[in-house]
């Protein structure tokens, strides 16, 4: 699935009461989801090919807002929310699952002298909060790491937060808009909605323009990099296939970036990447050699097109970092590369409105959705 993760997704499980959707669709895609997650431990892992990807180009992106890695990104702004006060700030963390980053990032701040913070991790899945919260105390950083079973299709929090943070959750949540009316509401004026995530066409599937540029390159490929790890099948042209179809992979990640511009204002965004996905992900990802001269050179030439068309506004990214707030708050506005959030919503013209979200699935929401 892909980039699993570039940085983490939905997970479900036995979550606390409340008024989520039940119909048999819907129920049908927590358990497949609790499948797939419930012993998965590292959600993370990668081919070796993406960490070249990833260092060459990704890399220097967060480093001209000062940091490195991901982790870094998250730390640096959960210690502008709780600068200058005595108080501990609470940092919401929206689908946690294992909290892998919630405690790496727990760690910087920690060895930084940061002590007036405590993330609550909320996730559906009770196993991956209960490692969470194992990996947390072997960390020695059990009271800066906290767990909560939710359900946050019907989440409402009661507490004052300090911010809240999403690293790869978004896209696996069907109630978005309630859910970012939710942030909206408890994030104070000082506060950051910080995300990691992806905000691609739904399933994770490519929009036509960007399928032709990734099948110009599939043809390039030797016969053995076109089998398909993950699903285990030969793709002699690529299947642009969807995600969405059992569980809630990407099931609204189209919404992410409309939604949140209608409510927030962007502080920092960082947009990124799109034909290159298939390439460095763990289906396909694993054939090549990153020390090998002509691999590397034929993911740097795929970067380059993804690059330029995304550059140019051929094609829209589908991955994006950003540093939201409710307000301008005396933050300047930084956009990497000059690419601002709303060029990186898919032109109307190419969209088809069609009901958002399929039959029974999401009575609450409402809104346009597939495209061609």
């Amino acid at each position: 699935m892909i980039l699993k993760k570039l940085f983490r997704r939905f997970r479900a499980g036995n979550p606390e009461p409340g008024p989520a959707p039940v119909d048999s669709d819907y129920r049908l895609r927590v358990s497949k989801e609790l499948e797939i997650f419930q012993e998965q431990v590292d959600v993370n892992a990668l081919p070796e090919i993406f960490h070249y990807w990833s260092n060459k180009y990704l890399r220097p992106m967060l480093e001209a807002y000062g940091y490195s890695h991901p982790d870094a990104f998250f730390a640096h702004y959960i210690r502008q929310c709780v600068a200058g006060s005595e108080e501990v700030g609470t940092i919401i963390s929206l689908g946690s699952g294992n909290c892998d980053t919630e405690v790496r990032v727990a760690r910087i701040l920690f060895d930084q002298g940061v002590r007036n913070f405590r993330i609550q991790c909320l996730d559906m899945n009770p196993a991956m909060l209960q490692r969470g919260g194992d990996y947390a105390a072997s960390e020695g950083l059990e009271a800066h790491v906290v767990t909560r079973v939710t359900d946050l299709n019907c989440w409402r929090q009661d507490e004052p937060v300090a911010g809240v943070m999403a690293n790869q959750s978004l896209h696996h949540f069907v109630a978005l808009e309630s859910i970012f009316d939710e942030v909206a509401r408890i994030l104070p004026p000082e506060g950051r909605f910080i995300i990691s995530d992806m905000i691609g066409r739904n399933g994770h599937q490519r929009w036509p323009e960007a399928l032709e540029i990734v099948r110009e390159f599939w043809r390039e490929l030797p016969p053995e990099y076109r089998y398909n790890l993950q699903l285990q099948r030969q793709e002699e042209v690529y299947m642009d296939w969807d995600c969405s179809t059992e569980g809630f992979e990407g099931i609204r990640a189209q919404d992410i970036l409309p939604l949140l511009l209608e409510r927030f204002h962007f502080h920092a965004f960082i947009g990124f990447g799109n034909v290159i996905d298939p390439f460095i992900d763990r289906g396909f990802g694993h054939h090549f050699d990153a020390e090998s001269p002509r691999d590397r050179g034929f993911i740097d030439r795929v970067h380059a097109a993804d690059e330029a068309a995304i550059l140019s506004g051929q094609i829209t990214p589908t991955h994006m970092m950003a540093v939201l707030g409710i307000g301008t708050h005396s933050l300047t506005t930084e956009f990497s590369r000059g690419l601002a959030p709303d060029q990186c919503i898919r032109p109307p013209a190419r969209i088809v409105p069609v009901a958002l979200c399929r039959p029974n699935l999401c009575p609450a929401a409402q809104a346009p959705d597939a495209r061609t």
